[in-house]
């Protein structure tokens, strides 16, 4: 028998302690997903579901346990994590992507550098849409376009689709809104919206037919408009905003403001400085888990919708928003402000 030369034995051997170590150190440990939205909303609905599952796709099993630290639209929950949180691969935060076109505008309170995060990915690549109740008398977009007074619209505030949809149509569609401020997430605006408080919201569609189903399918909450690139499978008759830009820099806008942003709304990232090896493991276990038959029959059950983006992807789209037109750029922080 060819015997290997003791050098080479050496490193065969000293190549495997770190991936044995990285299996190692998940076991008999707990990750938190911290989410930057109250309970019951879209996020912490994905959040809950992804943590069902994810453990098994770890190499060592750890608990997985989901915490909610509401404020400022997840900028409380992404600068904890940014700064506070220990870059040990046991933090993970879900926060909204429209922060980091926060960071791109000069937005006050933001104390982190989206482009140093360690993202794991994103679950769906959502779209956002405009969804009204039959009670406010608005369910279609010309009833919209013509209505009298300003169609009252719930928002979380700056920094949330929910908020800067409002803005940026009536900015570049010129749609009558009334931007009602304030609210924690898009479970109280749906409250909100059901006691006649206002009449409705922006927020992702994905979002909005897994949490509010039942008035989807009673008729008594519309899709008015769609914000996506082409009209949704599941939404073929709904007018798309991108269709209504009369000049170019409103598309622009749009594509900036909304459509980019939305579509990386729900990041899942780690503190800067955790180890690549730990990146590399978990963004494979978020991946993995996405595409678990069990994950997916869960997810169908409370109708979330599964799209994933890796992390290598979504660090790139990422940077690639940090080199949006400056002029462009100068008119969405006047819009957005």
């Amino acid at each position: 028998m060819k015997r290997l030369p003791l050098l080479a034995v050496l490193v065969a051997l000293a190549s495997t302690v770190p991936a044995q170590a990285q299996s190692r150190f998940f076991e008999g440990k707990t990750i938190r997903i911290v989410v930057g939205f109250s309970p019951g909303g879209g996020y912490d609905t994905y959040s809950r579901t992804i943590a069902r599952h994810m453990s098994r796709h770890i190499p060592g099993n750890p608990t997985i346990i989901v915490e909610n630290m509401t404020g400022a639209v997840s900028l409380l929950a992404a600068n904890h994590t940014y700064k506070v949180a220990r870059p040990d691969g046991l933090t993970i935060v879900n926060f909204h992507g429209n922060q980091v076109v926060g960071q791109l505008l000069g937005r006050e309170g933001i104390e982190f550098d989206a482009r140093r995060f360690k993202y794991v990915g994103v679950p769906m690549r959502d779209s956002a849409a405009c969804a009204l109740t039959k009670a406010s008398g608005v369910t279609t977009l010309e009833q919209w376009k013509s209505a009298k007074t300003p169609v009252k619209i719930g928002a979380v505030g700056p920094g949330d689709t929910s908020h800067d949809v409002g803005r940026v149509l009536m900015a570049t569609v010129g749609l009558p809104i009334q931007l009602v401020r304030g609210y924690k997430g898009t479970a109280e605006i749906r409250l909100a919206a059901e006691s006649g408080e206002v009449a409705g919201g922006c927020w992702q569609w994905e979002s909005i037919k897994s949490t509010w189903r039942k008035a989807l399918e009673g008729g008594e909450v519309s899709i008015v408009l769609q914000m996506a690139p082409k009209p949704l499978a599941d939404l073929p008759n709904v007018p798309v905003a991108l269709s209504l830009a009369r000049t170019d820099e409103a598309r622009q806008l749009m594509q900036a403001g909304i459509v980019v942003p939305t579509a990386i709304s729900r990041l899942y990232a780690l503190p800067p400085g955790t180890p690549d090896d730990r990146v590399q493991m978990l963004r494979k276990a978020f991946l993995d888990t996405l595409r678990d038959p069990e994950l997916l029959a869960d997810a169908g059950r409370a109708k979330l919708e599964i799209d994933p983006i890796g992390g290598e992807e979504t660090e790139r789209l990422v940077a690639e928003l940090f080199k949006l037109d400056p002029d462009v750029a100068a008119k969405l922080k006047g819009i957005l402000r």
